[in-house]
């Protein structure tokens, strides 16, 4: 196993929940990763953000890992949840409470229900 996915597996298993991304939960360097930030803070919910644009071997060995093309990724326990447009859709239609509770993730059940609603 090459240095940049022992690192990657390492990460992904020791944080409940990460997200692989273009900048920084403070900073988002790009519109999907920033739509991703907005829902998991909006949540309430703690995660650890990789910065993929700060090692281009962590933004090419993340892609490898999950065999996903594109960034932002989210795990949780370990899991490779999907991106952007897939991480939206269950936000939506509640899969991702349903993950999180599964997962004993602490999360703002009222804020996912505000997010609903906006969207309805």
């Amino acid at each position: 196993m090459s240095d940049v996915k022992t690192q990657i597996d390492e990460t992904v298993k020791a944080n409940t929940v990460v997200l692989y991304m273009k900048g920084t939960k403070e900073m988002p360097q790009c519109g999907f990763s920033s739509r991703v930030v907005g829902v998991l803070n909006y949540m309430g919910v703690e995660y650890t953000d990789v910065n993929v644009l700060a090692d281009e071997g962590v933004r090419q060995g993340i892609k490898d890992y999950s065999d996903w093309p594109t960034v932002p990724q989210l795990y949780v326990k370990g899991e490779f949840v999907g991106g952007c447009d897939i991480i939206t859709e269950m936000t939506l239609s509640g899969e991702l409470d349903t993950l999180f509770e599964e997962n004993s993730v602490e999360y703002n059940k009222e804020a996912a229900d505000k997010i609903r609603e906006a969207n309805a």
